[in-house]
């Protein structure tokens, strides 16, 4: 071959006999084959041999596999962002005219979601107040085909009663689909407690570095994972390989940095309820958080490290505290190793309007605090001088 042919057809090395301890990074996106009965059957099938990385990718199946293992689901797929697994799943899985039953208290993203399914399918929705066994039974129909919870909610930690909630989902034959990003699966596993499908923003504590933007979700039957990956296909929204191995090296210290985090905000959740600028903290670790019976039996090893608190002196505290902190990181995101913080109704909730930001328990001086891994001493310190 002439050098032009040579310098495009690069030889790539044998390993017969060895492998790579490291994920190596597949930044391909399209494989060759020597059989075309075989690259024909490839379109088919979520778990045939590589071909398109819309499909699948070896980078980012390694990491499907991984937190599927982590969940106890059968199998994933990992979307270009959290938004991405939620729209893909819901999606998916529902058709004009069906019923969905959802928590109040959602991620506003999850709220606009099911908001936009109602205007453009005619899918309608009924919001729990109480998340309970008894107001889940009230609100199912016939045609109830999803129930969507949060583990732990966001900001105000309300932890959702996951065993109760799926058998009655169950019962009526609807499926049962678990946010699981603010507890990761080392604090729960949503399918051990009935859950269908668990979706991930693995932006946050799964990559947990302020540096990939991702989503995941995770499967307990084969046979929903292939419905779901054939929309996957056809909505384009994979993960991009370098996203995913990223993701799939930060999961290594998923257990060490989840420990620090979870220890770091029990110190600081109960030193602002003694703060005289903080009216309540709404963090689930606490005896008076109205879900801490729930959260000390869902959730196993912390009570997580995103939480929110009610500052005493409103929008006007809000404002003046996000200018004054100096570690901590005003910023719309969390899980990360810094500690970050923001307003939800001017951010993460801005969808939503003044009494819907009251139903979901959000106020004008509500602060949403997610502890990094920093020494707690030091978050504190910051944080106390903020508060004035």
């Amino acid at each position: 071959m002439r050098p032009e042919t040579r310098a495009v057809h690069v030889r790539q090395p044998e390993q017969a006999d060895s492998r790579p301890i490291a994920l190596p990074l597949y930044q391909a996106s399209t494989w060759a084959f020597d059989d075309p009965d075989v690259l024909a059957d490839a379109f088919h099938t979520p778990n045939g041999p590589f071909l398109y990385s819309r499909m699948a990718n070896p980078t980012v199946r390694a990491l499907e596999n991984t937190v599927a293992d982590l969940e106890g689901g059968t199998a994933a797929i990992a979307t270009a962002s959290g938004m991405g697994a939620i729209n893909l799943v819901l999606q998916a899985s529902l058709r004009t005219g069906e019923h969905v039953v959802a928590q109040r208290r959602l991620y506003g993203g999850a709220s606009s979601a099911l908001r936009d399914l109602t205007e453009r399918f005619g899918i309608e929705v009924d919001y729990l107040d109480d998340a309970t066994p008894d107001a889940l039974a009230a609100a199912l129909r016939p045609g109830t085909r999803l129930v969507y919870l949060e583990t732990i909610s966001n900001p105000t930690g309300y932890v959702a009663d996951l065993p109760a909630l799926t058998a009655v989902a169950r019962e009526a034959g609807a499926l049962t689909v678990v946010d699981n990003t603010f507890a990761t699966p080392l604090l729960c596993r949503p399918i051990a407690h009935g859950a269908d499908i668990v979706v991930h923003s693995v932006t946050k504590y799964l990559g947990g570095h302020h540096d990939v933007v991702g989503g995941i979700a995770v499967f307990g039957t084969p046979e929903l994972h292939e419905k779901v990956w054939h929309y996957n296909v056809e909505f384009g929204v994979a993960a991009d390989p370098f996203a995913a191995w990223l993701t799939a090296r930060s999961l290594q210290t998923l257990p060490l940095r989840m420990e620090r985090h979870c220890a770091n905000a029990a110190v600081i959740a109960r030193r602002l309820c003694d703060h005289a600028a903080v009216d309540a903290v709404w963090y689930p670790g606490l005896p008076q958080h109205p879900t801490h019976e729930v959260a000390a039996r869902v959730l196993s090893g912390g009570f997580g490290a995103t939480f929110a608190f009610d500052l005493a002196g409103g929008r006007a505290a809000g404002t003046d505290l996000s200018k004054r902190v100096r570690l901590l990181q005003l910023a719309p995101s969390l899980g990360g190793t810094t500690t970050t913080l923001m307003h939800p109704a001017s951010t993460s909730h801005r969808q939503l309007d003044e009494a819907q930001l009251a139903a979901v328990g959000i106020g004008e001086g509500t602060i949403r605090i997610s502890v990094g891994i920093e020494h707690v001493e030091d978050v504190w310190d910051d944080l106390a001088q903020a508060l004035g």
